[in-house]
This record gives C-alpha cells, sequence and structure tokens, in this order.
C-alpha cells in the first residue's frame, strides 16, 4: 500500500507539472511556461536587465514575430498587446472591458473589490456613472474646475516667487497643486500644504508605491504569500501604511461631511458645499434597497481611486515638460513668444489662460502632446480581463485572462511616427500652422475604460505650464544634466532633477 501511494503521488505530480506548462490551444506566442512558476522568473529577471517591462515586451515582440504576446505569471494567463491595431480594439471592445481580481488588485483597494478602477460589471458601470455625473454636477470639465485650477495656478506661482530662482525639485510642488484641485471637487475644499502636512506624506507614499510596484502588480500578485516572508521587500508593509493613511485621511474628511449633512437636514438647509462626498451621503440615505451598493466602503474606495488617478501622472507630465524646457530653450523661447502674442494682442488679454483658450495656442499644445507621445509615463495600461473566451489576433483567449495594452508600442510606432525618438512638437502642427490630432496619439486611453481623470489633467497640464512659461524662464541650474530615461514602476517618472524660475 505504501509503494501504491508513492506511485499515486508521483503521477500527480508529474501530471500537475505537464499541466502547469502547457499551452493553451492557439494560445499567442511568447516564451515556454516553466512548472508552477511559468513565466514569472524570467519575466522579472529580463525585464530589469531591459530598463522596464514595457521595453522587455517590445524585444520580446520582435524575438517570437508576434505583437501579441502569451504568458503565464504564476498561475495567471497574460496576454499583451502591442500596435495600433491591437491596442485600439482590446481598448475599444466590451469582452476586455473586465478587470482581474488577485490579491495585489485587492490591496490596492484595501482588502475590497469596490471602487471603480479596479471593479467590472454592473457595480463598475453604476459607479462610474454616477461619479462621473456628480463630478460634472461640482463643476468638473466646466468653469467651477478651471477657477479652483487658476486658483492653484496662482498659488503656485507666489510658491514660486518665493524661491528667488534658488534651484529646487519642482515635482513636489506640482504634485500638491493638482491634487488641491482635485480635492476641491471630492471634498469642497483644499488640503493644507505646509511643509509637515498631510498630503506631502501622502504623496511620498504615493511615490514610493509607483516606484517599487509595476503594472502587473509586482510579486504580490503571482505569490500573496510572500507577504509572510519578504513583507518589507515585496513591498506589502508600505502598502499596508499607505491604506492606513489614506483610510484615516478619507474617514475623517467623510465624517465632517456627515455631521454637516446631518446638521443641515436639522436644520432643514442645503448642504454648505456642493462636492463629490455630499452627492453619495445623499445618495447613501435615498437608497432603500438592502443590497445597495452605495455605501461608506464603496465611498472611500470611489475616492481613492480619484485621488491615485490625480496624485501622479498629471503632475509628472508637467514635470517632464518643465525639464524639457530647461533642457530646450529654443523651445521654452518659441512658446513664450506664442503666449505673448496671445495674452496681449486681445482686450481680454489679463484672462486667465484656459483650456478652452488653447486653440490660440497651438505650438504649447503640441508641446504637450509631445511630451505626453515621447515620454509615455504610462507605456503599459491594464490590466483587462477577458470577461468570456474570445479571439484576439487570430489567436484564442481564454476567460479571465489578463490583458495588458502597450501604449508605448503605438506612440513610438516607427512605421507612423518619423524619427519618434526625437523629440519634435513641429510633428503635431499641420501645414497651416495649427494643432492637429492623430488617431495613434491616445495617452489617455479610449473607449469607456479611458482615464477618470482625463479633463482634470489637460486642464492642469495647459493651464499651470502656460502660467509658468508666461512668468518665469526655467533654467538648469550650473553642473545639472536631467536624463531622459525615465524609472520604471507602475508610471514611468524622471530622476530627480532641479531647476531655477527666474522671474520674467
Amino acid at each position: 500500500m505504501f509503494f501504491i501511494l508513492c506511485a499515486i503521488i508521483v503521477v500527480y505530480v508529474i501530471y500537475g507539472l505537464l499541466i502547469s506548462m502547457r499551452r493553451p490551444k492557439n494560445f499567442p506566442p511568447g516564451p515556454a511556461f516553466l512548472p508552477y512558476v511559468g513565466n514569472t522568473l524570467q519575466f522579472r529577471r529580463e525585464a530589469r536587465a531591459a530598463g522596464g517591462q514595457h521595453k522587455l515586451f517590445e524585444q520580446w515582440s520582435e524575438r517570437y514575430q508576434s505583437q501579441l504576446l502569451g504568458l503565464k505569471l504564476g498561475q495567471e494567463y497574460v496576454v499583451v498587446a502591442l500596435g495600433h491595431e491591437l491596442v485600439r480594439e482590446v481598448q475599444l471592445q466590451e469582452v476586455f472591458e473586465g478587470r482581474p481580481d488577485n490579491f495585489f488588485l485587492r490591496l490596492r483597494t484595501m482588502g475590497t473589490r469596490k471602487g471603480i478602477t479596479c471593479t467590472d460589471g454592473k457595480l463598475w458601470y453604476e459607479h462610474r456613472h454616477f461619479a462621473m455625473k456628480q463630478m460634472r454636477n461640482v463643476g468638473y470639465g466646466r468653469t467651477q474646475m478651471e477657477q479652483q485650477i487658476e486658483h492653484e495656478a496662482e498659488a503656485l506661482l507666489q510658491q514660486l516667487s518665493r524661491t528667488a530662482a534658488a534651484p529646487i525639485e519642482p515635482v513636489n510642488w506640482l504634485a500638491q497643486s493638482v491634487l488641491n484641485v482635485l480635492w476641491c471637487l471630492i471634498a469642497g475644499e483644499r488640503i493644507a500644504s505646509d511643509e509637515d502636512s498631510t498630503l506631502r506624506r501622502l504623496l511620498e507614499l504615493m511615490n514610493r508605491r509607483s516606484r517599487l510596484f509595476d503594472i502587473s502588480g509586482g510579486l504580490l500578485a503571482q505569490y500573496p504569500w510572500l507577504r509572510f516572508v519578504a513583507p518589507k521587500r515585496t513591498g506589502y508593509n508600505l502598502i499596508r501604511q499607505l491604506n492606513s493613511e489614506l483610510y484615516g485621511f478619507f474617514m475623517e474628511t467623510i465624517g465632517e461631511h456627515r455631521r454637516q449633512l446631518q446638521l443641515c437636514q436639522e436644520r432643514k438647509q442645503d448642504p454648505p458645499e456642493n462636492d463629490l462626498i455630499y452627492a453619495y451621503l445623499l445618495e447613501m440615505q435615498s437608497q432603500t434597497d438592502v443590497n445597495s451598493t452605495f455605501n461608506e466602503t464603496q465611498l472611500v474606495m470611489t475616492i481613492l481611486d480619484y485621488f491615485i488617478a490625480g496624485s501622479q501622472t498629471t503632475s509628472n507630465t508637467i514635470n517632464l515638460a518643465l525639464m524639457v524646457l530647461a533642457m530646450r530653450q529654443d523651445l521654452q523661447q518659441q512658446l513664450h513668444a506664442e503666449l505673448s502674442a496671445n495674452l496681449h494682442s486681445n482686450d481680454d488679454s489679463v484672462a486667465f489662460p484656459h483650456l478652452s483658450r488653447r486653440e490660440s495656442f497651438h505650438h504649447m499644445e503640441a508641446f504637450i502632446m509631445e511630451v505626453q507621445r515621447f515620454f509615455h509615463i504610462t507605456p503599459i495600461t491594464g490590466p483587462r480581463r477577458a470577461l468570456w473566451s474570445t479571439k484576439l489576433g487570430g489567436y484564442d483567449i481564454p476567460e479571465n485572462t489578463t490583458i495588458l495594452i502597450s501604449l508605448r508600442s503605438v506612440h513610438l510606432d516607427e512605421q507612423h511616427w518619423s524619427k519618434p525618438h526625437e523629440f519634435q512638437p513641429s510633428r503635431f502642427i499641420d501645414e497651416s500652422g495649427k494643432c492637429r490630432k492623430d488617431e495613434y496619439f491616445m495617452p489617455f486611453g479610449l473607449g469607456r475604460r479611458r482615464c477618470l481623470g482625463d479633463a482634470l489633467a489637460r486642464a492642469c497640464i495647459f493651464s499651470f505650464l502656460v502660467r509658468i512659461v508666461q512668468h518665469f524662464h526655467i533654467v538648469l541650474p550650473k553642473g545639472e544634466t536631467p536624463s531622459l530615461v525615465l524609472q520604471p514602476g507602475i508610471t514611468l517618472t524622471p530622476k530627480p532633477y532641479k531647476v531655477q524660475f527666474v522671474k520674467r
């Protein structure tokens, strides 16, 4: 009986090894799977050597002669889509609107599967629709948002003036300004921004999180048990700390809103502010269904989604734009000349240069587009999940396969862009001297899963840059040489650098 039992165990182990190494029928090409771990170890090793997973995917695309790659990370099937045709198809098809349900994504949302960004199905559709409607009601993408941007831009200019042209790292100042605009729409107020503020501490934690993980979630996504073995090295402790501080900060704000709302209702008055939190609290009160998805946890996770979306990508784009302007004085001079001509040739020359006036600033608009195309700070977007078995690019995609989308492969496509690895804003200027659109330019994604904060991002990037270039000459301190090579992570970030803001 002992030998029979041993034989059964051996057969079972061998069968498990063979199953774990088997590729699904007609699965996209890619590296061979190792038993149990799939491609995880090879993926981590070669991504570090390549300078990031986005570059590795392009190397593998050439190696396997395919713009669709099939991998296995841990027990999870992963498909990577490269090139304009496949990237566009994934973003626009309903079958790819799902989100994976793994340990890392649940850890991101404090152990839940709630919010908007990391959910799908009825919950995602219902709350995305509600949140976008309420954000528009409080001014998102409208005049009220532009007024908040104007206020924050003026505050930023005052801060830059106080530096007296001393060398500074601009990224933290920019992140505070962008988040304050967003927080006014969510909570009806700014976040304090002194040196020891909650905002600075949260931003530092967010920056560390971005550098430690990648879009596939790092090792925690494939091997959650590693949190017990190496909680610090895997980033588990960092995310727990960030979650704890964010949760406390959000709940304090929600609690204050709840008290104010109750007081107003007792006095039969309207809420003191029209913001997203009040809208959610009122919706929660109006729900009579015991199974309603409008609850406090969902509210916290929705706020978290907006907070994460607005905390880094927008400020890093402005940060990169300032770095380029400091390195390219010719571009800075061209943009300043355009601003001077437009801001002083009209009767409303003193008006704040909102995004609604961008048609007067063709070179500034083209410059911003080139910053987004050239640096592609979100080179891999997603992850998506196949809601049912389907086909993509002639290959079979099993249900629940994770899909990663390579925007970098579109923004640097040598078949479409002339000299894509050169920074040339003029590629977005047409024969008449106006800024032109391009179907290969998609920094915020496409379809119903496109970035939640695109309106805020576009308005902040344009208005902040116009105001800074209008009032300051941006120069590099002596000996400062910024790097165009960005640091990999969930998003790409520039290495720390310093510039001087010299008053014009």
